[in-house]
């Protein structure tokens, strides 16, 4: 199923594309508590948002080429999350901007009891996420504070796929339409499934919340101007930047 929210005259609604049209939804996440699908509404038209609005969104460092220690988490603001196809202002006073195309788990239920081995039981979906950066300001700011909190960094959706398999998710970049990256989650040196076994065992998380797993060979120079696709698990996300 692919699931995202609509902004309709009335109200934000949860919804599964079906072809080109968009059918209203229960809500997703308390049908994925109670082992069960979604039942459908009616059709429904509006603006599409980004697919989960989190209150936590966490970052994964150090999963990705050349990086000899465990990865590590961090956290970036919520309020940085933008719909596919916003238009997202490049920084002019942080140095150089890179996208990082990323895959989003999107957590379906508490995480407590989540291990490595049941991660699965705990997400509801993936889509994809553009982690743009500021990496200049990394120098001085380890906890990467300065550098990914740009107005609309965090880019996500437009849907979530609910069938995707955690261990095999392709990955791919394009910047003006041209390929940059094609990688996926069999990249990442650790994998999706242990990284969400370490984020809960240090902190609790709850439907709606979003992982982002790392960027194995999936960032890239950009620049004002630039419209950046990332396609993760089938999910394009285009951002334009200015």
């Amino acid at each position: 199923m692919r699931i995202g929210r609509i902004r309709t005259a009335d109200a934000v609604v949860h919804a599964r594309r079906e072809g080109d049209r968009w059918i209203r939804i229960d809500d997703p996440y308390a049908a994925f508590a109670a082992g069960r699908r979604p039942a459908d509404r009616e059709p429904v038209q509006g603006v599409v948002l980004a697919p989960a609005a989190p209150l936590v969104v966490v970052g994964i460092a150090q999963n990705g080429p050349g990086h000899v220690a465990p990865v590590q988490a961090w956290l970036k603001s919520p309020r940085t999350v933008v719909a596919s196809g916003t238009g997202v202002p490049v920084r002019r006073d942080a140095g150089r901007a890179v996208a990082e195309g990323e895959i989003a788990v999107v957590i379906g239920r508490s995480t407590q009891g989540l291990t490595a081995a049941n991660a699965h039981e705990f997400v509801l979906g993936v889509t994809a996420v553009n982690d743009l950066s500021s990496p200049d300001r990394a120098v001085v700011d380890p906890r990467n504070f300065e550098s990914k909190s740009g107005e609309g960094y965090t880019p996500l959706g437009p849907w979530i796929d609910t069938d995707a398999d955690l261990d095999d998710i392709d990955l791919a970049v394009e910047i003006d339409g041209d390929l940059v990256a094609r990688t996926g989650a069999r990249e990442l040196p650790v994998p999706i499934r242990e990284c969400l076994a370490y984020v809960a065992r240090w902190s609790p998380l709850g439907p709606g919340d979003v992982v982002m797993t790392g960027a194995p060979h999936s960032a890239a120079p950009v620049h004002a101007g630039q419209t950046v696709a990332v396609i993760a698990a089938g999910v394009r996300l285009e951002t334009p930047l200015h």
